[in-house]
């Protein structure tokens, strides 16, 4: 996720410093952002990695391909070859150049997390932002905000799904809306829960397709396997109240049928649903993260018999 969500910036264009976010941190999100264009676009200087790096990602590499089976979807697990050899951080004009023959995308270097605008922007245009630098050796279990390894590892091969695709530029386009209608940070929650943190029902079981449970070392065999998470039908509106944690793996889960689904249920303008939304959070309030509401369908199976090991910490994005 590059998005810095609840961000804001003088008509949208990178003023040369790190975005604001939404919630609390201790310090801004890292980046150069004076070396990036008003885009909030750079180039991804490959020379300047170092082999140390090259190692840090081939490890994650090789510690998170080796978690997908049984619990990564098919679409993801099919595609992953097509970021190329893991030995060394790809270059993302090559990476692109595949891509683009698939499904129109191409990749584009960005300094860290940009603002809402500026991500619905290239979304809506088939360049999708992928962070440039790769998180320390003391971040390999985990790391506070998208890094290189979650943005290309997490969001990339999905892209390669034309279905996918098609929701992805079909969201930025939405988003473009919802900043006229003062609604992205109810977009965001369905960003959260779907592109994020999504399953998905499969003749298998449930499997991940969400990037941050894709590019997690341990919330991946989590949110599949463990009993403890509430997961749930897939329904926008129900998703656009809900809040969400950063700091430990997700207690809700949302499970949708089909990437044909999530792009037929998120194709419909959405200002009567943020209406909606707004005037049910007036009466009712927001779902506190974890919390079940009234017509919740419980989504599954699971298998409890491998869940014994498994117990929530922290994400791993």
């Amino acid at each position: 996720m590059s998005i810095a969500l609840g961000a804001a910036a003088r008509d949208g264009k990178n003023a040369g410093v790190a975005p604001v976010t939404y919630g609390e941190g201790e310090r801004p999100p890292r980046g150069d952002y004076s070396r990036a264009r008003d885009d909030y676009c750079c180039e991804q200087d490959w020379a300047a990695y170092t082999e140390a790096e090259h190692d840090l990602y081939r490890r994650l590499h090789a510690r998170q391909s080796a978690l997908l089976p049984g619990h990564a979807c098919d679409a993801f697990v099919r595609a992953l070859g097509r970021l190329g050899a893991p030995e060394r951080i790809p270059r993302f004009d090559a990476v692109s150049d595949t891509l683009e023959r698939s499904t129109g995308w191409r990749l584009v270097a960005v300094p860290g997390l940009i603002p809402e605008e500026a991500f619905f922007r290239l979304l809506a245009a088939r360049r999708f932002p992928v962070t440039d630098w790769i998180r320390r050796p003391d971040e390999f279990d985990y790391i506070v905000e998208p890094d290189l390894f979650h943005d290309l590892f997490g969001h990339v091969p999905l892209l390669f799904d034309p279905v996918f695709a098609d929701f992805m530029q079909a969201y930025g386009e939405g988003g473009l809306k919802a900043a006229r209608l003062g609604a992205c940070e109810l977009l965001a929650r369905l960003y959260w829960y779907t592109v994020e943190f999504g399953l998905i029902a499969t003749p298998s079981g449930l499997r991940a397709y969400g990037a941050g449970l894709l590019s997690s070392g341990a919330e991946l065999s989590y949110c599949v396997r463990s009993p403890q998470p509430r997961r749930v039908e897939f329904e926008p509106a129900r998703m656009m109240r809900s809040r969400y944690r950063i700091d430990s793996f997700q207690p809700t889960y949302f499970v949708i049928r089909s990437f044909e689904q999530l792009f037929d249920a998120c194709a419909p303008d959405f200002a009567p649903v943020y209406a909606a939304v707004r005037e049910t959070m007036a009466r009712e309030g927001e779902i506190e993260a974890g919390a079940g509401a009234p017509g919740d369908r419980a989504a599954g199976p699971f298998s409890p018999a491998t869940s014994a090991a498994v117990r929530p910490t922290a994400p791993g994005a």
